[in-house]
């Protein structure tokens, strides 16, 4: 579904991700993991077409289509959505606002049982994230994910900012996700998300702007919680490795 190929991309002048290697299958979930810093969001932001990045060389294909030099809005017409980090709050427009035009636009038919099971009902009559908390930012932008119907979402950092209870409501999205047949690319630097996930295809070890490794979860992060990412990268960087 989707190939990244050598791919170098700089922000603000500065090169963030170098020569980065990558392919995700249909209905499949690959998790990037390393420290902050070291390019993850970089990716996801040149994956969707940010325009704060800026791509140096490489490709990146998504179904046989090179999307490389394409605008995020044509991305997202092929079916790619990003859950950001951080989304900007947006005073004088209503969360709800957004859902009804996604809802008419993607047609998804389970909104209902969705926005009750990650309890965004609650936001609907308030300003898109104005106000909220990291938990009600993380829920509320998976769930206007999930209203694309995605091929391939790309999640940025899920469980940063949020506590015990969200954590949960957000796994359990993220794995329903998977089981409706999207792909999604997860990216995180904690790992608490992690153990709660039904199914991890690839995990990546990100650092310094490349990927240096590329495995099962069970051959990265034990690793990684035991060691840290520096001392597990010295014990792998010479495997190398893509996905």
């Amino acid at each position: 579904m989707l190939r990244i190929r050598d791919l170098e991309v700089s922000v603000g002048g500065r090169k963030v991700v170098t020569g980065v290697n990558l392919s995700v299958g249909s209905n499949e979930l690959h998790v990037i993991i390393g420290p902050n810093g070291s390019g993850k969001s970089t990716l996801l932001a040149a994956i969707m077409g940010l325009s704060r990045v800026n791509i140096l060389n490489g490709s990146i294909i998504f179904e046989e289509t090179d999307i490389t030099y394409s605008p995020s809005y044509e991305r997202a017409k092929l079916g790619i959505a990003l859950a950001h980090q951080n989304p900007p709050s947006i005073k004088g427009v209503k969360f709800s606002e957004i859902v009804k035009n996604l809802i008419k636009r993607c047609g998804c038919s389970d909104y209902t049982i969705m926005s009750k099971m990650l309890r965004v009902d609650e936001f609907m009559q308030r300003d898109l994230f104005v106000g909220f908390s990291g938990g009600e930012r993380k829920r509320a932008e998976l769930y206007l994910v999930m209203l694309q119907n995605p091929k391939l979402a790309l999640l940025d950092e899920p469980d940063s900012g949020v506590d015990v209870e969200s954590l949960n409501l957000i796994a359990e999205f993220i794995n329903l996700l998977i089981k409706r047949g999207s792909s999604a690319v997860l990216v995180t630097h904690s790992g608490n998300i992690l153990s709660k996930l039904s199914r991890i295809d690839r995990v990546h070890l990100m650092i310094d702007g490349n990927i240096i490794f590329s495995g099962l979860a069970d051959e990265v992060v034990p690793l990684v919680f035991k060691y840290g990412f520096k001392k597990t990268a010295e014990a792998l960087g010479k495997v190398g490795g893509e996905g």
